[in-house]
């Protein structure tokens, strides 16, 4: 028998298996932010549509990840608490990835979106709840942290990948009948591989807990079904600690800014840096191209940040930490546009890649020290809810503000991240723990 408070401290390669998984969802993720919006462009679609276009994003988290924390939560099942949400999301995923890149209409690309979405949402949440079945609290800042680790590394070979095929000797300008690359093909059919067989290993490598009699005694007395995991997101809502309220102000600017700057940093390279709005040109290839190395390097960055973060995490505390890496996030995406030179992309890449790899670990290193371990699943649902919220925000109105206050070009909306970064900054500083003391800071 397992006793609530006594969970196995692992060792770093039980980890790194145990959030192996993470590498093949954020690949997933990868692809999306380096592919979506050029398929789109490809297939006839405008730049001011790009947003509504990518609705799925926030509209799966905001109704699924929510709904699967809770259900995760009250699921005792023979293959675990949360093995069946990580085994068919993985499916889902995976079937969404393969056949995007043969899609031959935008009606097509935005319903395998909405398949690829969900199946990465319902995989999100329970990933990351895992991290507090799993580990005991002293090392929750290794597993988060480990996660984002990850997030760069995968979306460093997602981006990196189509170029790495141009090197090998593909044409760049080789496209399909509906003007998609086969670079982007092979791309997402090897994340199709990866998403699904690199969750299969950490589950077989590192399990699920089994669950404590207390903890059975518990799920087994909580209502079952649909109307009782939405009820319990309104009564977890209701009973929201400070620290998290508090961080769904930094979520809304942070996460605005990100929406904006994936949809639309292509564009604003292929102004500045090739000089053309065409995305059937050479110049927009080349465009998508260059954001693939450039995102591969701020990924990479993010990588190693992450691990360097563990440390100072527990010094100065996970909140002054992220503000601060949103600081150079935002100073970096304030100076993107204003570079004309592929080269020069790289220097202010680098405040980005520090921010990104602080925006997936710290916000849930914050968050894990001030929620019950019994609703874990549902506050980290929730807790996407405030990161969908703003990226659906985004979608409904930059379209309207594109062109009357942004002049039509993607380098001011650029600009307009870099501003977003900074007021989250201002608003994550001072967020506290329940006992008062930053979290993150050593107990």
């Amino acid at each position: 028998m397992r006793y609530p408070d006594s969970k196995p401290r692992l060792s770093l390669p039980r980890i790194l298996e145990m959030n192996l998984g993470f590498l093949g969802l954020q690949f997933s993720f990868g692809l999306q932010q380096g592919n979506m919006a050029p398929i789109y462009s490809y297939l006839g679609a405008s730049e001011a549509s790009l947003p509504l276009l990518q609705l799925a994003g926030p509209m799966t988290g905001l109704l699924v990840q929510p709904l699967i924390g809770a259900l995760s939560d009250r699921t005792d099942s023979r293959w675990g608490r949360r093995t069946p949400y990580f085994l068919f999301g993985a499916v889902l995923c995976a079937a969404g990835l393969f056949f995007m890149p043969l899609s031959h209409s935008i009606l097509m690309a935005v319903s395998l979106l909405w398949l690829l979405d969900a199946g990465n949402n319902i995989t999100m949440e329970p990933y990351r709840a895992y991290v507090s079945d799993r580990l005991d609290e002293s090392q929750h800042e290794m597993g988060f942290l480990t996660q984002s680790a990850f997030t760069g590394l995968a979306q460093m070979l997602a981006f990196l990948t189509p170029s790495l095929l141009v090197w090998a000797g593909m044409n760049q300008d080789w496209v399909d009948a509906h003007n998609i690359p086969y670079t982007a093909r092979i791309a997402f059919m090897v994340g199709a591989f990866l998403s699904l067989s690199t969750i299969v290993y950490s589950i077989l490598r590192v399990p699920e807990l089994p669950l404590t009699t207390t903890e059975r005694a518990r799920i087994a007395a909580q209502p079952r079904g649909l109307a009782a995991a939405v009820r319990e997101i309104g009564a977890a809502i209701a009973d929201m600690p400070p620290a998290m309220r508090k961080l769904a102000v930094m979520s809304l600017f942070q996460w605005y800014a990100m929406a904006a700057y994936w949809a639309y940093v292509i564009y604003a390279i292929g102004r500045s840096v090739y000089g053309t709005a065409d995305p059937n040109s050479t110049g927009f290839h080349s465009a998508v191209l260059t954001n693939g190395v450039m995102a591969a390097w701020y990924n990479g960055v993010a990588f190693v940040a992450a691990f360097a973060m563990v440390p100072l995490a527990r010094r100065v505390g996970a909140a002054k930490l992220h503000a601060a890496c949103l600081v150079l996030a935002g100073l970096g995406m304030v100076a993107l546009p204003h570079v004309t030179q592929p080269w020069m992309l790289f220097v202010p890449a680098i405040g980005v890649g520090i921010g990104w790899a602080s925006i997936m670990g710290n916000p849930y290193v914050i968050l894990a020290g001030a929620i019950p371990a019994e609703r874990t699943g549902v506050y980290m649902g929730i807790f996407n809810m405030m990161i969908v919220i703003p990226m659906l925000l985004f979608s409904l109105t930059l379209p309207l503000v594109y062109r009357p206050l942004l002049g039509g070009d993607p380098r001011n909306v650029l600009t307009l991240c870099g501003l977003l970064m900074l007021c989250a900054a201002v608003a994550v500083y001072r967020v506290r723990s329940r006992a008062g003391r930053p979290q993150g800071a050593a107990a």
